[in-house]
């Protein structure tokens, strides 16, 4: 059986806006028409969607699964419909990356750098957003791929890991760490530690403290009050040691040391992309991936 993509609309407008009155205001449509074009949707499923009692609605099992599903599969027919006018038109192919703080601009080339060398009239655009940010923007389909430290399955998104990389230590240039060689991950218990975001709002974040803990003691953190920057920066600004990427030694003029965390700590990088679409940018981008 085929979904009515129309019918899907009048459904996701009725659940987004609560009422079918609010619905059909937004849609531009009579009530009537709105609510027989759910009933129609309703019989293609066999499925009831809503339960009603007067005007109040609410979704039954139902129909919160077609609400989660069939939101993303209407970003998708969108994303679809775009690209094929554009293709018509005769338009460059743009391609826009998302990616959350804890990546920079030079990892996030070096993860897209085949597409780029595949693709040499692509139009490549980066864009640094927050995590949920991120999410949107790749469910709306304003974004093609989205890049986060983290590997977290997700029923809204296709994801892939396209890498890992290991974890180091930054510290100001006259922390007692500065001068060695190595940190044991143990030595850190009693430091205050930088992150870009606090913990429940970025899977990174959460990553960095479940090791932490897995050490056998509770961090103490510290969010950087300068957003945007480059994570080895976080120093300068907190005082405190973070956990970056970057390669070992000295940092933004010598004044933040980079040194090796022991034990070996690797983190990965999670790529993520609207269901339902195809592009052959992103598959040169995770057909790169080493097995």
């Amino acid at each position: 059986m085929l979904l009515d993509l129309r019918r899907l609309t009048h459904f996701v407008a009725v659940a987004d806006a609560g009422s079918f009155t609010a619905a059909s205001a937004r849609l531009h449509i009579s009530q009537q028409a709105l609510s027989q074009s759910v009933q129609l949707l309703e019989k293609d499923l066999a499925a009831p969607l809503f339960v009603r009692s007067g005007r109040r609605i609410t979704l039954t099992a139902a129909g919160t699964q077609l609400l989660a599903e069939g939101q993303v599969l209407l970003a998708a027919a969108g994303t679809v419909a775009d690209r094929v006018s554009r293709t018509a038109d005769g338009a460059d192919e743009q391609f826009v990356v998302g990616h959350t703080p804890a990546l920079s601009g030079a990892e996030v080339y070096t993860c897209t750098e085949p597409a780029i060398a595949a693709f040499p009239h692509l139009s490549v655009t980066f864009r640094q957003l927050y995590p949920d940010q991120l999410r949107q923007e790749i469910i709306s389909g304003t974004v093609q791929l989205g890049l986060r430290r983290g590997v977290v399955p997700s029923s809204e998104l296709s994801t892939a890991v396209v890498g890992y990389d290991r974890v180091r230590l930054a510290v100001p240039a006259d922390h007692r760490l500065a001068g060695a060689p190595a940190a044991d991950i143990h030595d850190l218990a009693g430091e205050r530690i930088a992150l870009w975001s606090p913990p429940g709002s970025s899977y990174y974040s959460d990553f960095l403290m479940g090791a932490c803990r897995r050490a056998g003691f509770e961090p103490d953190f510290v969010v950087s009050r300068v957003q945007g920057a480059a994570t080895v920066a976080a120093p300068l600004t907190t005082g405190a040691v973070a956990f970056v990427t970057t390669q070992a030694g000295p940092a933004m003029d010598g004044r933040v040391h980079v040194i090796d965390l022991e034990p070996e700590l690797l983190v990965g990088v999670q790529a993520l992309w609207q269901r339902h679409t195809r592009s052959a940018v992103r598959e040169a981008i995770l057909s790169a991936v080493p097995l």
